[in-house]
């Protein structure tokens, strides 16, 4: 008989919503009508000019290997649009080109984090974050968001969680699950705690241009620093720019940290393809008008969306500030937040997330992405609305 595996392989967890969409297709592959709720997958296709690049490298033969670090012309386009939306030019040697957004909280956390080390991570938040610190033996602490808070991180409470081995916070905004965008104030406060406390930060920018809540303003701590002391940034185009299966993401960062993140990303995977390279270059500098209009649906069917929550019997849902997400809560119901998804699963037959999925806080929240049009929008609502009126004994709507 083989050898057992190795420890860490037996700290593995990956992504819950990965397991939902399993069972969801089981139930397709049966002939259950399912309306899609659970992935933060954009209904959009990739804006045609940025296909076209791609296509066009493509056919110049941009096949091969390139630096695991990134190609030169890219790094330029991140250095230009990095100074037009944070207000400084990092150098090349901060800058990381990577297969996915998701590579970079490993490697951040792999060149940062021994065993036995300590992250802060946001509770609810992206189960990647408490994947990737738990594969690197590390150990994470949760700090909870709460409603009356908007959901924001806060840094006294990020304070209270402080312990010598702890040596990173992530930050996350906007957020995935709650959609909420922490003010300038308090990312300040938690930058000024980082650098008393001597910690790095990981600020997940994914949603940076995804803000629809105009009493809402995008800020991060890389304003700050520069990249230059302890802030890195996380950011990508699978969401932004509808690029999911193109698999593109940038870090920026101190530069020493890069280099060592670099060369985990050239042990593992060589480097990002030229062509997807190219691709990613257009959707940077290039005609913007797809991906605007794509953020102006968002923002119609996140009001759709919010609305038609609140009319639902003991669900009310916050207006999120950005993002694709809404993080409703279900405790009027009486239900759990498993209890909730199982029943809106089989009753409704709506597939969405229990707020569990996101951490321990997330106890009596789901989380609903709106990346289906209008019309699928309503026709959950109207499917939701239904299930738990009888579920309630008062029969169907009239």
């Amino acid at each position: 008989m083989a050898r057992s595996f190795s420890v860490a392989a037996q700290r593995f967890s990956g992504q819950p919503m990965f397991k939902t969409l399993e069972r969801v297709q089981q139930l397709e592959r049966q002939g259950k009508g399912v309306l899609h709720f659970e992935l933060g997958q954009p209904d959009f296709p990739t804006p045609g000019n940025i296909v076209a690049a791609g296509i066009d490298a493509l056919r110049n033969g941009e096949t091969r290997y390139t630096s695991s670090l990134g190609m030169y012309d890219f790094k330029l386009a991140v250095r230009q649009v990095t100074s037009r939306s944070r207000g400084f030019v990092p150098d090349s040697g901060q800058i990381l080109v990577t297969p996915g957004a998701n590579a970079i909280i490993y490697y951040a956390v792999k060149c940062l984090v021994d065993p036995g080390d300590e992250v802060i991570i946001p509770d609810p938040g992206f189960p990647t974050y408490a994947a990737a610190v738990n594969a690197c033996d590390g150990t994470t602490v949760g700090v909870e968001l709460r409603e009356e808070k908007g959901f924001r991180l806060q840094a006294a409470d990020i304070e209270a969680r402080i312990t010598p081995r702890t040596k990173l916070i992530i930050l996350n905004s906007p957020s995935n699950p709650t959609g909420a965008a922490m003010s300038e104030s308090e990312i300040r406060d938690v930058y000024e705690l980082a650098e008393r406390r001597d910690l790095y930060l990981l600020s997940d920018e994914v949603y940076s241009r995804m803000i629809f809540n105009e009493g809402a303003r995008f800020f991060s701590p890389s304003m700050i620093d520069h990249c230059r002391e302890r802030t890195v940034i996380l950011n990508g185009f699978s969401k932004a720019f509808s690029m999911t299966g193109w698999r593109l993401g940038v870090a920026i960062g101190p530069g020493g940290l890069i280099q060592k993140m670099g060369l985990l990303n050239e042990t593992i995977v060589s480097c990002v393809p030229p062509f997807v390279q190219r691709a990613g270059i257009e959707a940077m500098v290039g005609d913007q008008t797809s991906a605007n209009l794509m953020y102006a649906e968002y923002r119609e069917r996140c009001r759709l969306l919010v609305d038609g929550l609140n009319g639902l019997p003991g669900v009310s849902c916050r207006v999120p500030d950005g993002a694709i997400y809404v993080f409703p809560n279900i405790t009027g119901t009486g239900m759990s937040s498993e209890e909730f998804s199982e029943y809106a699963l089989d009753a409704a037959g709506v597939a969405l997330l229990p707020g569990t999925c996101f951490g321990g806080h997330g106890e009596g929240y789901i989380r609903m992405c709106y990346v289906n049009d209008q019309t699928c929008i309503r026709e959950a609502l109207s499917r939701l609305r239904l299930a738990l009126e009888a579920r309630n004994g008062n029969g169907p709507c009239r």
